[in-house]
């Protein structure tokens, strides 16, 4: 064989590799979710956002909940039969707020149980479709967040209080059209918020979550903890699935050049 056909072969292979590394483990996450349905009797659906890289590039792409991850999940739901409950795996830092309304609002209005489980976290939007379950499930260490609506860069609750510290003749029009815009954001969310929650638990105990996560009183990246939100009286579970967890080591971080963290997989004396 000639060199010449061998560099081709090479070169063929290379630009295959990462088609058939990502059908490979496509397949096995399909094959998990599956493990988790038969488990557990439930339909799995899974929002995963992770920091993925381009094929070819090699650069970071940064993820979050838009309206093609509703329109899948609201699809999942539609082909799920009514009475089956649906355990719903996210891992999120948020997203569109029309997008997390539309997949909240899908799950609280079925009649079936709706589980959600949150191996890591479930930032903004994500809480807000946590909030929407039947049931929260949440690794001890995992985290939720506030659900405060976000004007551009800045937190619609902090803009509102640019009005309480300053006159409007020392405002330009930029920054009292941001106001409006903020007060109504808050007004929607804390609307909409307290609607998903009087379907699980008292509207007055609802109403008070709901000014608490969505007008501002965090900031919105605050880690709300599994004992922070026993204490907000919002139930959640720790009895997270191992299957859950299997699913999760699915979606590895991009390969850096030298890796942050290092462990070995097993304890001195065990064998996987």
């Amino acid at each position: 064989m000639q060199i010449s056909s061998v560099l081709w072969i090479f070169f063929i292979v290379m630009m295959l590799q990462p088609v058939i590394s990502r059908r490979m483990l496509e397949y096995a996450r399909a094959q998990a979710l599956r493990n988790l349905e038969r488990s557990r009797g439930t339909r799995a659906i899974a929002l995963v956002h992770r920091q993925e890289t381009m094929n070819l590039l090699g650069f970071p792409i940064l993820r979050y909940i838009n309206v093609e991850d509703s329109e899948e999940i609201l699809r999942a739901i539609k082909l799920t039969d009514p009475g089956t409950p649906i355990d719903l795996i996210i891992h999120s830092p948020g997203g569109l707020v029309l997008a997390s309304l539309q997949i909240a609002h899908a799950l609280a209005n079925r009649k079936a149980p709706v589980t959600v489980f949150v191996p890591h976290f479930a930032m903004s939007g994500g809480t807000l479709i946590a909030l929407s379950a039947s049931q929260i499930v949440m690794d001890e260490n995992a985290v939720l967040g506030p659900v405060d609506p976000q004007i551009g860069e800045y937190p619609a609750a902090s803009i509102l209080r640019v009005l309480e510290r300053k006159s409007h003749d020392e405002m330009d029009d930029r920054t009292l059209i941001l106001a409006d815009v903020a007060e109504k954001a808050i007004r929607q969310l804390f609307l909409g918020v307290t609607g998903l929650l009087s379907k699980r638990m008292p509207e007055e105990n609802a109403k008070r979550l709901a000014e608490l996560l969505a007008t501002g009183h965090f900031t919105h990246d605050y880690p709300l903890t599994v004992e922070e939100l026993r204490q907000l009286e919002i139930p959640v579970s720790t009895e997270m699935p191992e299957e859950v967890t299997l699913f999760m080591r699915l979606f590895p971080q991009p390969k850096q050049l030298s890796p942050s963290v290092s462990y070995l997989p097993t304890l001195p004396g065990r064998h996987a």
